[in-house]
């Protein structure tokens, strides 16, 4: 591919400042505003913010500079930006209408995709977002359970039931009892406390969640008639086509799933055991766009890539080869306080240093290649032989601007 690509607009820069005029923070994603995505650095104007165009692993500044992408959008896109099968599926469903008054028959098809494929899911409820889904997950088991109480761990979205951000109600989260990421303890203490309605796990956090953890989660949720739902927004078509729940064959009562089941297309679900789905029916859940055409067939497009190669293994096997390219680098410069950590699926930098972490990322970027601050850098299929020698080709280049000195790191 060309390194430059003419496109029409004004610089990225430019893009960066016209954004925060009329954008709160510079972008509707918090994971993409500039602060987010560059620290200390977010006002570097060498740093992109914006894109033209994306295909593959790879994408392009509206000023034409080219970047390979190791966040592929929050770990949405699985197989690779503008994957043709996906696109013709999505194409071919808005030349069709993708709303009317009535369902389309995708929403079946898909939904009995969903069935064959998690574990867990005998019944499928769709919803525009990971977010919207995990809500909807802790409000059946409420309306199932007739309780209120929730207990959790992980991240699930920006909503108020989750949320300790300002602006959100004092009572709206009352009800949700947080514990620790593996700590059994912690867990059968809480549940014997609140006698929940819900315990909702993300399955890999930093990494995959200790088994025992996630059987004692079973077993309580069993002994006290509560909903074990596993978050795997993330993990599902990733880890394994059917989530970490495959992986480790532990079964909840619910999941969420979305970001990889539609390659970055906005679709995400809830499933799960249909005698808890049908409390569904019992409340209110509903979204105009729950199940509008370009999403499911979006997702049709990628169930059957799965059908017919192992899309998982490629991710894994990409993401544990980006990772030793950027680990051994780093690990040959330990005095830049950056280390990679995590599973070769989703694999994070740490650094006790923050300022050492910005400083990377941005001597990365400066060099095409975007690493995301912290967790996670995504595998994906579209992440070839070509795409990880270049990063292996750019790193020397990405340490040499690390080099330590009177000056700051990366300065």
């Amino acid at each position: 591919m060309s390194r430059a690509i003419a496109f029409s607009g004004p610089p990225d820069d430019d893009w960066r400042a016209r954004a925060a005029d009329v954008i709160p923070g510079g972008s509707s994603t918090g994971s993409k505003r500039p602060a987010a995505l560059y620290g200390t650095r977010a006002f570097d104007v060498a740093l992109p913010t914006h894109f033209e165009k994306a295909d593959g692993c790879r994408l392009w500044a509206p000023d034409g500079r080219r970047f390979i992408d190791l966040g592929m959008a929050l770990g949405a896109v699985g197989l690779g930006y503008a994957d043709a099968a996906v696109t013709r599926a999505v194409q071919g469903a808005a030349a069709n209408g993708a709303v009317t008054s009535l369902p389309h028959r995708l929403e079946v098809e898909v939904a009995e995709a969903l069935v064959e494929v998690i574990p867990c899911a005998e019944q499928v409820r769709f919803l525009r977002t990971g977010a919207e889904a995990t809500a909807a997950a802790v409000r059946i088991a409420r309306a199932h359970t007739g309780r209120d109480r929730v207990i959790a761990c992980g991240y699930f979205g920006w909503l108020d039931w989750t949320s300790d951000a300002r602006g959100v109600p004092t009572g709206a989260r009352t009800d949700v009892v947080t514990v620790p990421f593996g700590d059994v303890a912690a867990l059968c203490a809480a549940v014997d406390e609140a006698a929940p309605a819900a315990i909702i796990f993300e399955p890999l956090v930093h990494d995959v969640a200790p088994r025992d953890w996630l059987l004692a989660a079973r077993s309580a949720a069993d002994r006290t008639g509560a909903v074990l739902i596993f978050d795997e927004v993330k993990t599902a078509f990733r880890v394994r086509t059917g989530g970490v729940q495959e992986l480790l064959d532990i079964v909840p009562d619910l999941t969420t799933v979305g970001k990889a089941l539609a390659n970055g297309y906005p679709l995400a679900a809830v499933v799960g055991r249909a005698g808890i789905m049908h409390a569904a029916e019992a409340t209110w859940i509903s979204s105009t766009a729950a199940a509008e055409a370009t999403g499911l067939a979006a997702a049709q497009a990628v169930l059957a890539w799965h059908d017919r190669v192992d899309v998982c293994e490629h991710m894994a096997a990409a993401g544990g080869l980006l990772r030793e390219v950027v680990g051994n680098a780093l690990a040959e410069a330990p005095w830049t306080g950056v280390a990679v950590a995590g599973p070769p699926v989703m694999w994070r930098l740490e650094a006790e240093q923050p300022e050492a972490l910005d400083a990377l990322v941005a001597a990365a970027a400066r060099e095409g290649v975007l690493l995301k601050r912290g967790a996670y850098q995504f595998g994906a299929v579209a992440h070839d032989d070509v795409a990880i020698d270049e990063v292996a080709r750019v790193m020397p280049a990405v340490m040499r601007a690390l080099v330590p000195g009177p000056r700051r790191l990366g300065d």
